[in-house]
């Protein structure tokens, strides 16, 4: 989640279409969210992608910053059939029909953290004993080092903390020129053999 540029849109005025007198700069089409570690906040999404074995950027673009991840994840992920086996994403792709639907239809094992006490229907249950092994469970403590980190790498880089510019259509576009520019660096930084993380320089041009 990326905070909007200027102020924020309470949630039942938005809902109402209400601004109130003197708020100006407001960016109309963010959206609000809701993360454990952020708590809510009022701006933009953003959808990435990275690798367990090399830590690069294989996707970072803009969406709603209150669309549900999982249907995002189930949509993007038809593009790596063939060259995935195993996808991983937090709790909130604990969904049966998104890890059937790639297992059946791309060869792709979803791993993810279940939800306790929803463990009821026969599905679910089958489910959970062939993603949750002991074996799943090691490649999905593998994203506090590949995958989280990716994040807070090009908010860094980026100083993403706050949006650049307002509106749906230009953060599409910064977000995804951002993850174009990160992925450049880590072509160029792979190629000689350098750290794959230490791409600010090269990407800022500083």
């Amino acid at each position: 989640m990326v905070r909007a540029r200027g102020p924020v849109w309470h949630k039942k005025q938005k809902a109402q279409g209400i601004v109130p007198k003197g708020l100006t700069g407001l960016d109309r089409e963010a959206t609000w969210s809701y993360s454990v570690a952020d708590g809510w906040v009022y701006g933009h999404g953003t959808f990435c992608v990275t690798t367990h074995d090399c830590s690069v950027v294989g996707l970072f673009i803009w969406m709603p910053n209150s669309a549900h991840e999982a249907k995002r994840l189930g949509a993007e992920m038809p593009a790596y059939a063939g060259q995935l086996d195993s996808v991983c994403m937090d709790s909130k792709a604990d969904d049966q029909k998104l890890y059937f639907g790639l297992q059946r239809e791309h060869g792709m094992q979803l791993i993810t953290r279940p939800r306790t006490g929803k463990n009821k229907s026969a599905s679910r249950q089958q489910m959970i004993r062939e993603m949750w092994t002991q074996a799943n469970r090691k490649i999905f403590r593998a994203r506090n080092t590949t995958v989280e980190p990716m994040q807070g790498m090009l908010k860094d880089i980026f100083d993403l903390e706050t949006c650049w510019m307002p509106g749906d259509g230009n953060n599409r576009w910064l977000f995804a020129a951002m993850g174009v520019a990160v992925q450049i660096a880590q072509r160029q930084a792979s190629a000689s053999h350098q750290s794959t993380w230490s791409v600010k320089q090269a990407v800022l041009g500083i």
